[in-house]
Parts: structure tokens; C-alpha cells; sequence
């Protein structure tokens, strides 16, 4: 945006009205000035990628971020053993309701009770693994805010140095070229004046 902002002003100041109008040249040479300040700002920046302004958005933000998406395998995974805790829990007590179903002779009761010593740790294993779920993840979403709530400081501070310098380069440019006094009405009023008088023309005039 800036290498535009420059072109646009270095047309305008070798528009041959600035050879013409020493107020125009005035403020096309003070916009320009003020251009090529903008851009001088922002190729410094680029310069400081390794060290100041790029650095703090990259590890305040982007690494911040890239860190952040690392802990989702580990999420991923224990949601996964959870699952599979949870299948085979399934399946051993679907296992022992049906030896519970079958008439009660010896070598049914053998297996019911076998049945039962099998369900037993898996169930132990799915309730634990479910439990550390319901009890951490509440946690993990909550502190995404307090995790990223740095990052989204750092990322403001970085952008109040620039929009301030930007402001700082335009407060001064309008300083230089305004027309102290006027308010936007009566620029706007100013500005139709001189319209009008352009449209006066025979040259201009609708046929």
C-alpha cells in the first residue's frame, strides 16, 4: 500500500499544475513528503523481521498458536483410548448379560462368573479414562482464553506503534496542507463553489 501511496504522490507532484500553482505544488510536495515517510516506516519494519517488530508478531501470535494446535494429538489420542475403553466395556457387558439371560446350571454360572472378573478391570479402566475426560476438558476449553489473551495484547501493542506513527505522519501532512479554520461543511461548500464555477464553462457545458 505504501509503494502505491508514493506513486500516486510522485505523479501528482510532477503534475505540470505544480508548475503552475504554488499552493498546489506546496501540498503535493508536503503529501509526498509524507508518503515516502509512510513507506520509510514500513521498509524499516520489514528490516526488523529477525529482531523487533515481525519477531514480536511471530512468537506472540503465530507461535503461540503453532504451540497451542501441538497439544491437540495428546487430546486427540486420550479421546481416542477413551473410545476404545469404552468398546470393550460394551462388549464384556453385553458378554455377561447374555451368561445372565442363559438357565443357571453349573458350567453357566463358571462362565457368568469368569465373565464378571473380565468385565471388571475393563470397567474400572473406561470409568477412570472417562472420568479424567469430563473433569480436564471443561478445563482445556476454558483456558484457551487466558492462553491466547496474551498473544491478542502483544498483537494491539504491536499495531498501536503503527497506526500511531501513521497518525503522527498524517497529523502533520494535514497541519501542512489544511486550511485552518474550516470546518468539513464548509470544505464540502468550497469544494462545490469551485465545481459549479468548472461546470460554468461553455467548454463543459451539457449539449
Amino acid at each position: 500500500m505504501s509503494k502505491a501511496a508514493v506513486k500516486i504522490s510522485a505523479d501528482l507532484l510532477s503534475n505540470p499544475l505544480c508548475e503552475q500553482d504554488q499552493a498546489f505544488l506546496d501540498s503535493m510536495t508536503a503529501l509526498d513528503t509524507a508518503m515516502k515517510r509512510m513507506d520509510a516506516f514500513n521498509q524499516e519494519k520489514v528490516r526488523f523481521i529477525p529482531t523487533k517488530f515481525h519477531l514480536l508478531l511471530h512468537v506472540s501470535v503465530c507461535g503461540c498458536c503453532f504451540r497451542y494446535s501441538g497439544v491437540f494429538p495428546s487430546l486427540n489420542m486420550a479421546v481416542k483410548r477413551r473410545e476404545q475403553a469404552l468398546q470393550d466395556y460394551k462388549r464384556l457387558q453385553s458378554k455377561v448379560e447374555k451368561y445372565e439371560e442363559k438357565e443357571k446350571t453349573g458350567p453357566a454360572i463358571v462362565k457368568l462368573c469368569q465373565a464378571k472378573d473380565e468385565l471388571r478391570p475393563v470397567k474400572e479402566d473406561f470409568e477412570a479414562k472417562n472420568k479424567q475426560l469430563l473433569d480436564e476438558m471443561p478445563k482445556f476449553y476454558q483456558s484457551r482464553i487466558d492462553y491466547f489473551q496474551p498473544s491478542f495484547e502483544a498483537l494491539i501493542r504491536a499495531q498501536v506503534v503503527y497506526f500511531t506513527e501513521m497518525y503522527n505522519i498524517f497529523s502533520q501532512l494535514t497541519d501542512q496542507i489544511d486550511e485552518a479554520g474550516l470546518t468539513d461543511e464548509q470544505r464540502q461548500k468550497e469544494t462545490e463553489a469551485k465545481l459549479n464555477e468548472l461546470r460554468s464553462l461553455s467548454i463543459v457545458a451539457d449539449d
